[in-house]
C-alpha cells in the first residue's frame, strides 16, 4: 500500500485507510506486506509505486486523486510506468452526469488516468476505480476508500488465515522461552506477542496464525502445554 499525502506526514490527518485495508485483506486470506507513506510529490509517488509494483502482487494507493493542486497520484502512477496521462471518456461521462455538460477543468481532472488504464466497476460505487497493471488507485477519503475496497475485495479472496488467541498474565520476558520453543517446533507459525500494560486481567495477548487449521491447532496445544497453567488466562478462536 502506498499512502499519499502531506497531511498524513504532518499529522494533520490520521490515516485510517491502511488499518482498514490490512484488516479487510487479512479477512480475505491476503497478507499486506508493506505500507509506505509519501508526500504529494510526483517523482516520490512514482518511485514508490514503481518499486512496489515490481516487488508485490498488487499495489493499492490511497489519496492524491481529486480536483486540487496537491492531487498528483495519477501523474505519479503514469510516470512510474512511463506512460501519458489522458482523459478517459467513460469517467468524463460520469462527471458530466453529476456536474452537467462542459464541466469546469477541476472536475475534468478527475477524469484523467494513466494511458492504458482499466476501469473497475463496483456495486454501490458510482465512480469506477482506476487500475493500471497491478496498481489500484483509490481515494483518500475514508468513506469512499472503504466502499471501493469492499467493492473490489472478492477479486483477492484466497485461502483464509486461521487464528487462535492466548491471553497470559505474565510479562513477555517470562513467556519468551516458551514462545521460542514453540516456534522452533512450528517454524511456519505466525506468532504475535502484544503487551497490554493497563489491562486488569492479562499482560500479553498472543496470536497464532496459519492457513493450515490443523497446524495452528497443534501449535496452540504445544504452546499451552509448555507454559505453566497459571500463566494462561484464556484461549479463544
Amino acid at each position: 500500500m502506498v499512502v499519499i499525502g502531506n497531511e498524513i506526514l504532518s499529522g494533520k490527518i490520521t490515516d485510517s485507510n491502511s488499518a482498514f485495508l490490512a484488516r479487510e485483506l487479512r479477512n480475505l486470506g491476503v497478507s499486506l506486506e508493506r505500507i509506505t507513506v509519501v508526500p504529494d510529490e510526483i517523482d516520490v509517488v512514482a518511485d514508490a509505486v514503481s518499486y512496489c509494483s515490481e516487488q508485490f502482487d498488487f499495489v493499492f494507493t490511497s489519496g492524491g486523486i481529486g480536483p486540487t493542486h496537491d492531487d498528483v497520484t495519477i501523474d505519479g502512477v503514469a510516470r512510474a510506468f512511463g506512460v501519458a496521462v489522458i482523459e478517459h471518456p467513460s469517467l468524463r461521462r460520469t462527471i458530466e452526469e453529476h456536474a452537467g455538460a462542459d464541466p469546469p477543468g477541476a472536475y475534468l481532472k478527475m477524469a484523467q488516468v494513466p494511458e492504458g488504464s482499466e476501469l473497475v466497476e463496483g456495486d454501490k460505487v458510482p465512480f469506477a476505480t482506476v487500475k493500471f497493471r497491478n496498481v489500484y488507485v483509490l481515494p483518500g477519503i475514508p468513506e469512499i476508500f472503504e466502499a471501493k475496497v469492499r467493492a473490489l475485495c472478492e477479486r483477492f479472496r484466497t485461502r483464509p488465515y486461521h487464528i487462535r488467541e492466548v491471553l497470559v498474565r505474565e510479562a513477555e520476558a517470562d513467556i519468551a522461552p516458551y514462545l521460542n520453543a514453540t516456534l522452533a517446533a512450528f517454524p511456519d507459525l505466525l506468532l504475535g506477542s502484544y503487551p497490554k500494560l493497563s489491562h486488569p486481567d492479562y499482560r500479553v495477548r498472543l496470536t497464532l496464525e496459519s492457513k493450515d487449521e490443523g497446524y495452528v491447532e497443534r501449535a496452540l496445544e504445544d504452546l499451552i502445554g509448555r507454559m505453566p497453567a497459571k500463566y494462561v488466562v484464556r484461549t479463544t478462536g
